[in-house]
This record gives structure tokens, sequence and C-alpha cells, in this order.
């Protein structure tokens, strides 16, 4: 199949992007989800707005104790420490693992947070890094954070006249460490769970989060507040929180598969962190 017709415009500033966005219009920036799904006809739009040219959508900048990336920061720029990375590697590290390098050069950080798909790696990587998104429309600039700013599978709280500029993420100390495993049955695909861990004590950051295990990407409340409160972890107590946490956000039998998976990958993210102190 292919895309159902429409017209192309490409911007040559935010602004005119702005003006030219509706509720029947898309905006095209690497296009690595988009146009697929445009093909197969899964979305459509009268109007294809290209701000893959934009410079400011690319730009990284320091804003006191956080940093700002642009959305249209490609994987690729992030893996080859093109832009400032805050995280002690954590950043590198995540988009080195997205699929292929085909994609990296193309795919972008806003792109992967506003197609919103739950077994994406940036929705819980940079939800356990506590991140927040900057989001431009006709009316002015707001700041969500990103637990906010997923609603649900590929649903957002972006308006029809509203950009995703952006994302700031702390700047973490020399004491934070990190973790991040995910499960795929084959090499580039998306993954069937992921596991992300950031901790950073004087920050006070101790997030733990699951992906490709709903809707939307979770924060598991309890592993993030024992893993808040030590270094070591005690691995029965661990285990049971762990269980809580994951059939709270998932809903699954603790007999199932898919249970066991999600169980294993927070569990093994954990036992990674505790590795590193």
């Amino acid at each position: 199949m292919k895309a159902a017709p429409f017209s192309y415009r490409r911007a040559a500033t935010l602004d005119e992007a702005l003006a030219a966005g509706g509720e029947t219009s898309r905006f095209l920036a690497g296009g690595q989800s988009l146009v697929p799904m445009m093909n197969l006809r899964l979305t459509v739009a009268d109007t294809m707005i290209d701000i893959s040219g934009l410079a400011e959508l690319r730009r990284s900048a320091a804003e006191d104790d956080r940093v700002f990336i642009g959305a249209g920061v490609t994987h690729a720029m992030i893996e080859d420490g093109r832009i400032e990375d805050p995280s002690r590697g954590y950043l590198r590290h995540v988009a080195g693992g997205i699929a292929f390098r085909s994609v990296r050069n193309r795919g972008t950080l806003g792109g992967s947070l506003a197609h919103a798909d739950p077994a994406a790696d940036w929705p819980t990587a940079l939800l356990a890094l506590g991140a927040e998104t900057v989001i431009r429309g006709t009316g002015g600039e707001r700041r969500l954070p990103l637990a906010r700013f997923q609603l649900g599978l590929m649903e957002t709280a972006l308006r029809p006249d509203e950009i995703l500029v952006g994302v700031t993420v702390p700047v973490l100390s020399d004491l934070a460490r990190w973790s991040y495993q995910k499960f795929c049955r084959k090499s580039g695909e998306f993954a069937h769970s992921i596991a992300a861990v950031v901790r950073d004590p004087a920050r006070e950051l101790a997030e733990v989060a699951l992906g490709a295990a709903g809707d939307k990407p979770c924060r598991l409340g309890r592993v993030s507040a024992l893993l808040a409160e030590g270094d070591r972890v005690d691995p029965r107590q661990l285990g049971q929180v762990v269980d809580a946490d994951v059939r709270d956000a998932t809903g699954l039998a603790a007999s199932s598969y898919e249970f066991h998976l999600h169980r294993t990958m927070v569990v093994r993210a954990c036992a990674r962190l505790q590795e590193q102190t």
C-alpha cells in the first residue's frame, strides 16, 4: 500500500510550521515511524509539514542544573556524542541500542516521544531520567513532565497547534548510577520489555521505569522508593516489591510468561545498578 494523497510543505522556521499546523496535518522529522504508518494508511494527513531542516530543533543548551535537547536531534547524534550528554553515558547507551544505524541516522528524539509507542526506547529511558518536555504552540511555550506527556497508546498531550520542541534532562552527579535492560527476540526490533533505572543520591533521584508492558511506560513506585533508601537492597525484599509493582502496572497473572519477562528485566536492571556501587 501507499499513502493517501497529501500536500507537502517544507517549513523554513518553527513559527511557519506552527502556523501551517492543524487537525489534518502532520509534522515530519525523521519519518521512521510516520511514513510507514501512512503507507499502511494507519494514519492520514492532508498536509505533511517537513521540520527536519530546522536548526532550532537540533540544538542543545545548558539550563541551570539541566540540559535542553532539541526534538530534532537524531539518535545517531546522541550515540556519537555530537551533543552534550549530562547523564554520564546513559543517553549514549540508549541511543546506540535503537534499531539499526540507518534508522538512528534519521530517527529523532522528539519523533520517538511524539509517536508515543510504549515499546520505543526514549519514552521509558527518559521517564526514568526525570525528563521534562518543552512544547511550543501558537499560544506560547509550556513545559510538562514526561510522565504527563504520554497519555496512552500513541497518544500524547500535544494539541493540534503544538510541536514538541525538545526535552530537558538533569545533569547527573559523579555519584549517579544507571542501568538499562531490554528484551528483543531479534536484533533491531521494538522491545518486548524494557527496564530503566537511574539513581543519583546527590540529586535525590531514584527512578525505575517499565516499558513495553502496557499502553505507556510507567514508573514503578515501590521499587523506586526501595532504591532511594540506599545502595544495597536485600534480594528477597527487592523481589517482593518488583512483583507488586509489575502486577499493579500490568494487571498480568503472576503465572504468565509476560509477567515473568517484565519481572526479570526489572530485577536484572536493579542488580546491574547495584553491581556499580
